[in-house]
């Protein structure tokens, strides 16, 4: 497409518009997922409290999610007086703008990627730091004690648990050898016995896979980790202030991060656009592999909601002793033991 378009109108004009239309052939598609995600978020909440969940709007309350976008759309946008009006408006632009950038680099398959650059975990790494920013901004903006306190809290759950998934990325590329989120997919083709296309079978990577599903829980601020809105002592935390498309666009750019951690979960641990098993007579490689890549990250989200659903929240001191207690030490004793590892299958142990 970009060549056609540069043929049509030029270089610079055909490229913009070919970058132009890939942004959007991924901004939308993430935007409607998110919509549908959080109606199956409350299907799945309601299934295991014995309830119904959404069943009026649209055929089974398919349509509830666009119905509430429609609401809040509509509505007045409040801002307090005492409020700092111009960072008040732009937190929950930074918070979604930010939630969509990381995409740029997600493979949906071998060539479905907007951006294959050699750092992409690096870029995704840097993106998913910037994203306390609007939850910061918002709370101290406010001007209001219970958004700030809960700005205070996202600052450090960020510090947390982002050196820990830090390590955690660490040994996957220790395996893989690259940044790369595609190299590192194909990397893990027939990995364990030339059967099984996923790092999440091995015996040494298994518990950093288990820690980064925790840690993502974390990091997205999703329960039991979502100290930041706790409304047993803050009402509803940063966005206590909020209404109408400002409160919407948070929601957004959360259940965008939170797609985004399913995402990376099935890319760095579980093959990606790749099918479990690599043989050959099974003929699920027909299976267009973005197929593949969104049936793991809705299992995943599963596990999300499930333990929403069922697990209580941690106390805020459980939380962060979880984090520079338990994860931390494990996440780097296991670089250890990965680098060991490498060395020793590259180069033989040292005599």
């Amino acid at each position: 497409m970009t060549a056609y378009l540069q043929t049509l109108l030029g270089y610079e004009a055909g490229w913009f518009l070919a970058t132009l239309a890939l942004i959007l052939l991924i901004a939308f598609p993430v935007m409607l997922a998110v919509a549908i995600v959080i109606y199956l978020d409350r299907k799945i909440w309601a299934a295991m409290a014995l309830r119904r969940g959404p069943n009026v709007i649209g055929p089974f309350g398919i349509l509830q999610s666009f119905a509430d976008g429609l609401k809040v759309f509509l509505q007045e946008t409040i801002i307090p007086s005492s409020a700092n009006k111009g960072l008040f408006l732009l937190a929950p632009i930074i918070t979604f703008t930010v939630a969509l950038l990381a995409w740029a680099v997600i493979p949906f398959s071998e060539t479905m990627v907007l951006a294959n650059i050699n750092i992409g975990l690096l870029y995704i790494f840097a993106i998913s730091s910037l994203s306390v920013y609007g939850v910061v901004i918002a709370g101290w903006a406010s001007n209001s004690k219970y958004p700030f306190f809960s700005a205070m809290r996202a600052a450090a759950q960020m510090i947390s648990y982002e050196v820990s998934i830090g390590f955690i990325i660490i040994s996957v590329v220790l395996f893989a050898g690259t940044f790369n989120l595609i190299d590192i997919i194909k990397s893990q083709e027939g990995h364990i016995f030339g059967l099984i296309n996923a790092y999440g079978f091995n015996p040494l990577l298994f518990p950093m896979a288990v820690v980064f599903l925790i840690a993502s829980m974390a990091e997205t601020a999703r329960h039991p980790f979502d100290l930041t809105e706790a409304e047993s002592e803050l009402v509803a935390g940063y966005q206590t202030e909020y209404s109408s498309m400002s409160f919407a666009l948070f929601w957004l750019g959360e259940y965008a991060n939170i797609l985004l951690m399913c995402a990376l979960n099935a890319i760095l641990f579980w093959g990606g656009w790749l099918p479990p098993l690599n043989v050959d007579w099974i003929p699920w490689f027909d299976i267009p592999g973005i197929f593949w890549l969104f049936g793991k990250m809705l299992f995943f989200f599963f596990i999300f909601s499930w333990v929403m659903a069922t697990v209580p929240r941690y106390r805020y001191d459980q939380l962060m002793r979880l984090g520079w207690k338990i994860f931390l030490p494990l996440s780097l004793i296991w670089v250890v033991l990965v680098s060991g590892y490498v060395m020793i299958d590259k180069f033989g142990l040292p005599l």
